[in-house]
């Protein structure tokens, strides 16, 4: 194999892993936009629950009706 056809076989090597590698860069940053996604999700889930066991503790306690 001649100097310029491994030359050449590099560079096409590099153009490819630059190709892979870019591609394995979009794919990470689509799933940290997701991952951020479901972080904030859990976020405001987390803080509804919270505001709901909140009001629970203090609603009216439960007693028997008077016909009882």
């Amino acid at each position: 194999m001649s100097d310029e056809e491994r030359l050449v076989k590099l560079e096409e090597l590099a153009a490819h892993q630059a190709k892979v590698i870019e591609e394995l860069s979009d794919q990470v940053a689509g799933q940290w936009k997701a991952l951020e996604q479901a972080r904030i999700k859990l976020d405001r889930l987390t803080e509804r629950f919270l505001e709901l066991e909140e009001a629970s503790r203090e609603a009216a306690p439960i007693t028997r009706p008077p016909h009882y």
